[in-house]
């Protein structure tokens, strides 16, 4: 057993509490437009997106907006699995890896609209802060959903944790930010992980890149002018970002979609990169991953995001 994972401890017996129930038992008619059938009221008042008297204010509308899209996109990547065996020939449960999945917002609301009138399958929240990992645990334990399990890991740590299964069906990331989105990939990849969805996050390694080599490109292309200002490279970088990744799962053999995850009114933070595994590695994906790559002077990533096999590569020499 991997010594570095905590799972957060059981809760005493006497110190388990259901969440709170809507005060009266009725909804306002708001409320109730606003979630989805079959929705637990209590669970979305132990994640503060309803109030005490299950009421919705105009960040938890937002919020559970974002959830509730990104859940209808995860629920049809499920649905779209087919049955696959385990070890011993059995059919395997279907499971979810959550990387950085903060207060577990999207792992409960999947977990109590799809997996619990399921009754098989495992959800997976990853998380660096052990205390968002023990308030995870404690509200799962007391909403009875026992097929839960939150782990205070790193991406590195949970590539490798007996923890874990050693096959991931869907990986998901919401709000990912920077590298941790690459991160969940990695892990995915390692994970042989059947579909990913993933909404990244404050891209900002490749404009790190790209300012670092600014003034050679400046000499090289007139291309660098959209990159010459701080500002025009944080974009640049984070719409490059995502290309780069779209590129690298088609080499490494998904079928890719990009998509608004909702309006922008609701959120800057806003594309949806779904992926399904066909297992055909596009030889052609791979070969403008490294175009690209070079023409923006970011060859580097190539032995470190962008890492790309040999059967579609020929190599990663630069």
């Amino acid at each position: 057993m991997n010594s570095r994972f905590q799972v957060a401890r059981p809760l005493e017996a006497k110190k388990r509490k259901a969440p709170p129930a809507a005060r009266g038992g009725a909804l306002s008619e708001d409320v109730r437009n606003a979630i989805r059938p079959g929705q637990s009221v209590a669970l979305l008042q132990a994640l503060h997106i309803l109030t005490a008297d299950a009421r919705l204010n105009q960040d938890s509308r937002r919020k559970l907006k974002q959830v509730y899209h990104l859940y209808q996109f995860i629920e049809k990547l499920l649905l779209e699995l087919p049955p696959r065996t385990d070890a011993v020939g059995s059919q395997a449960a279907l499971t979810v890896a959550d990387h950085g999945a903060g207060k577990s917002y999207l792992g409960f609301i999947l977990y109590d609209l799809f997996f619990k009138a399921l009754g098989s399958g495992h959800i997976y929240g990853i998380e660096t802060r052990a205390e968002l990992v023990e308030k995870s645990q404690q509200l799962a334990q007391a909403l009875g959903f026992d097929r839960m399990t939150f782990l205070n890991l790193s991406v590195a740590e949970s590539t490798t944790s007996e923890a874990l299964p050693r096959q991931i069906d869907v990986v998901t990331a919401l709000h990912a930010c920077d590298t941790a989105t690459d991160d969940a990939i990695a892990f995915g990849l390692a994970k042989r992980a059947r579909a990913f969805a993933l909404v990244p996050c404050c891209q900002a390694e490749v404009a790190r890149h790209l300012g670092g080599s600014r003034a050679l490109m400046l000499a090289r292309t007139p291309l660098a002018e959209l990159w010459r200002h701080p500002l025009h490279a944080r974009e640049l970088g984070s719409q490059l970002t995502n290309v780069l990744r779209c590129l690298y799962l088609e080499a490494m053999g998904y079928q890719v979609t990009v998509t608004e995850l909702v309006g922008w009114e609701h959120s800057m933070k806003n594309e949806l990169i779904l992926a399904r595994f066909t297992g055909q590695k596009k030889r052609a994906a791979a070969e403008r991953l490294r175009a690209v790559l070079k023409e923006f002077g970011l060859e580097a990533l190539l032995d470190t995001r962008f890492t790309l096999p040999p059967d579609n590569s020929g190599d990663n020499q630069k």
